[in-house]
């Protein structure tokens, strides 16, 4: 029996990432508030740099412009970066939406 989360969204690693540079504090059950410096991000989850001291499937809520609280779960770490996938995925209008307001370079944004 594998350990970790199980994961109820289709595995969507390939799906189109937008670069951001985002900070943001999220709450984790046991150590309280996670500073997240969030580098990339798509509708089904995000990559955050820096040591967080998580283990896979651990769980963060935070909230984020135009899509408020969401939660997600860590899926893997390696030197310094770590995956995280939400818990439900962003419909694609709140999503372009989120994007504009992370992405300050418009040439970065999505095309639409």
């Amino acid at each position: 029996m594998s350990a970790g989360a199980q994961l109820t969204v289709t595995d969507k690693r390939r799906a189109a990432r937008h670069p951001v540079d985002y900070k943001v504090i999220a709450e984790h059950r046991q150590q309280g508030d996670v500073h997240l410096h969030i580098v990339n991000i798509s509708a089904q989850g995000f990559m955050a740099q820096g040591d967080l001291g998580l283990e896979r499937g651990e769980r963060l809520v935070m909230r984020l412009p135009v899509i408020g609280r969401i939660e997600a779960h860590q899926i893997w770490a390696h030197e310094g970066r770590a995956g995280f996938q939400f818990e439900r995925i962003i419909r694609i209008d709140d999503f372009l939406k989120l994007v504009d307001e992370l992405q300050p370079n418009p040439r970065l944004r999505p095309r639409r």
